[in-house]
């Protein structure tokens, strides 16, 4: 048994939740993944998925093995690329999105720079998927639901909606108890980069879902996001954050958040996307594959696992408000 090899596809389907999945990002067949799965399983003498209809399912020993799987393929991968290092100079351009590059590139990219330095970075600033923008741009990092036919598009990382404010505003106004209250609350929503105001925050748990129109005495773009957050350590409100952005001030209780034990259900996903044949080229593979390592990190510091929703409906058509979409389909 090629025990790397079984291990890479092991953590694929894992991630993809499928054996297809799997094949499907190493461009081998179904049947070489679960050949090579089945022979992991039988040599560890535990099964490591839980097979069903609806796809597959980290059993307990499974998720304990992925976790020490993902740290020592990345070693791998890492030794691999300083080795590589030396044939792959040149520039790579990066069209990223102002939240990504902020919360998790910037912070990234010297370990980047110290493991080939030979390789240049040109950021190009990217709001959504549109020609005028995808120009001469090599690779993308894409939050949300994008569509472009000619590019590669693989969804890396997962996100949750979460609702926080700064101790100050819960203790003045109270922290609700259910998502319903959140309607007498201030918020403070933002524009999405297609123009549609997101002030329809949407909260699951277990059979109840509930759908909440929000709003305050402030609006901003997408671009502005930072002022939202400003203000919400502030005590001037609520936000609606992705939980992978400012994790410093969860950690030191700056933002803080309020009805944890509820879930949004349309968490976009982080998305990269490039053009089939950028793949070829060494530079390429290796950011590429250093962005994925990153978001990984992020996924492996969650206390459970996270998978982000659907496209909401509030982006199949422009509403204006993404609360209009309630009043058209009711």
């Amino acid at each position: 048994m090629d025990k790397l090899r079984s291990l890479q596809y092991f953590v694929a389907a894992a991630e993809e939740k499928s054996l297809s999945g799997a094949a499907r990002r190493f461009g081998v067949s179904t049947q070489a993944v679960a050949k090579l799965v089945s022979a992991l399983e039988h040599g560890l003498g535990v099964r490591l998925f839980e097979r069903t209809s609806h796809g597959l399912t980290l059993t307990a020993s499974g998720a304990a093995y992925l976790q020490s799987c993902v740290p020592a393929l990345a070693q791998l991968q890492a030794a691999d690329e300083l080795m590589r290092a030396p044939s792959a100079p040149g520039t790579v351009v990066v069209g990223v999105q102002h939240v990504i590059a902020r919360e998790v590139l910037t912070p990234a990219l010297p370990r980047f720079h110290a493991r080939h330095p030979q390789i240049r970075i040109d950021v190009h600033d990217f709001s959504r998927v549109a020609d005028e923008q995808m120009d001469g741009v090599d690779v993308f990092l894409v939050l949300g639901w994008p569509e472009a036919d000619e590019l590669v598009s693989r969804a890396i990382a997962a996100s949750r909606l979460i609702a926080v404010a700064a101790p100050a505003y819960w203790a003045a106004h109270g922290m609700p108890r259910h998502p319903s209250e959140l309607a007498q609350h201030t918020c403070l929503p933002i524009r999405s980069v297609d123009g549609t105001v997101m002030d329809l925050w949407t909260f699951v748990r277990g059979d109840e879902r509930v759908a909440v129109r929000v709003g305050g005495w402030l609006l901003t773009s997408n671009a502005h996001r930072d002022m939202v957050i400003e203000l919400a350590r502030a005590g001037e409100g609520i936000a609606w954050i992705l939980d992978w952005t400012n994790r410093e001030d969860l950690a030191t209780g700056r933002l803080v958040q309020a009805l944890a034990d509820w879930e949004s259900p349309e968490a976009p996903p982080v998305n990269l996307m490039y053009r089939p044949s950028v793949r070829r080229i060494a530079r390429m593979r290796l950011f590429m594959d250093f962005v994925t390592e990153a978001f990984r990190e992020i996924e492996s510091a969650r206390e459970q696992r996270v998978v982000s929703g659907p496209r909401p409906p509030w982006l199949k058509r422009p509403y204006g408000k993404a609360s209009a979409s309630v009043r058209r389909r009711a």
